[in-house]
């Protein structure tokens, strides 16, 4: 091994090294935040495991939860490989999971032979996801309108549509038999669902898992072994540069942009045939806020984006239990989400001072 390779090693493990002490040190702090609104410390962190890993349940639906903040991360790295910026993840979500419920419940797909019934409506979800991405990239090269402004407000659209999706019998309201009939979708059928990969409902652990891993190798070959994370690397360092090399900048930014809201769109069809199986408000939970998260702290980094979606997922579904069983409030387990987002940040920023960057 030479001395750069050995140079290089050295550095990544500082830096893992690094990044575990922050999480270690921020959940900490975060003990001590909910031994200060006088909750029992073990209580908390017995609730805690039990929500994010104490039966196969639970670690499937931290697993599955993970798996959403992986797919909107990446789709921010890849945005971000052009120094672009994509916020609209929870917008995305939002609009694959109607396209997706539409063909779950309308498409007529249930019948269909070898797996037709669950892969049609995940495509569907991709490609209306991507569309709704698109946008973003379409206005960005037309009328430069500023991606953050455009991701951002497209992601309340989406969120409202969906709303109206659910409030409407004309779209996909449930038929209302009386005035108590919620307001969400009917449940999409079994043909529709993800298979297990357990062939077990006790662990819910569906192929979403493989599924994603496979996107997040393709993710990393695009950026690092193709011409268009070339291009897309060139657009970012200069697009002036670029555009005089040849490199044409629109269907570039276009493309990164379809391809991060199609990733958003398939984590919405992940939620809905793999775990929820009704469209309803709320139905996007944050989620794509929070795979905004991991992205940013990936620092370009696919292999970030899983170690970060994978420490999001199980702290969002041990936070779930701590409040339900030891009666640690939400805002707290937000707070000690942001402790962590801002200790990672500050590892980030030593080990980028110590480098010698700026």
């Amino acid at each position: 091994m030479n001395q750069t390779s050995l140079a290089t090693l050295m550095r990544d493990q500082r830096a893992i090294l690094l990044s575990l002490t922050a999480v270690v040190g921020a959940l900490l702090m975060g003990l001590l935040l909910v031994a200060a609104i006088g909750v029992s410390i073990p209580e908390a962190v017995l609730a805690f495991a039990e929500g994010a890993w104490g039966s196969p349940y639970a670690l499937a639906a931290s697993i599955n939860r993970s798996l959403v903040f992986a797919l909107v991360g990446l789709g921010f790295v890849l945005a971000n490989r052009a120094n672009l910026t994509n916020v609209g993840g929870e917008g995305q979500i939002a609009v694959g999971a109607i396209a997706a419920t539409a063909i779950c419940l309308h498409g007529g797909v249930a019948d269909l032979p070898a797996g037709l019934a669950f892969v049609l409506p995940m495509l569907a979800a991709c490609v209306v996801g991507g569309l709704w991405g698109a946008i973003v990239g379409v206005l960005k090269v037309k009328v430069g309108t500023n991606e953050v402004i455009s991701s951002l407000m497209l992601s309340f659209i989406g969120v409202w549509l969906l709303y109206g999706s659910v409030q409407s019998v004309a779209l996909l309201r449930q038929p209302m038999t009386s005035s108590s009939t919620l307001p969400e979708s009917l449940e999409i059928p079994d043909a529709t669902k993800l298979p297990l990969l357990t062939g077990d409902a006790g662990m819910p652990l569906n192929i979403g898992l493989p599924l994603t891993l496979v996107l997040a190798a393709l993710a990393a070959v695009v950026l690092h072994r193709t011409v268009f994370g070339l291009r897309l690397r060139a657009v970012g360092l200069n697009a002036l540069a670029a555009r005089k090399a040849g490199i044409a900048i629109a269907p570039s930014v276009i493309g990164v942009f379809f391809a991060a809201g199609a990733l958003g769109g398939l984590a919405g069809s992940l939620m809905l045939q793999g775990e929820q199986y009704t469209l309803k408000a709320g139905f996007s939970s944050g989620y794509g806020f929070d795979g905004l998260v991991v992205g940013l702290l990936a620092r370009g980094s696919v292999v970030g984006v899983l170690a970060g979606a994978t420490l999001f997922g199980f702290i969002r579904s041990g936070g779930i239990n701590m409040e339900m069983v030891a009666s640690v409030p939400s805002s707290l387990v937000l707070v000690i989400q942001g402790v962590i987002i801002v200790a990672l940040a500050g590892s980030a920023r030593w080990m980028d001072f110590k480098g010698g960057t700026r």
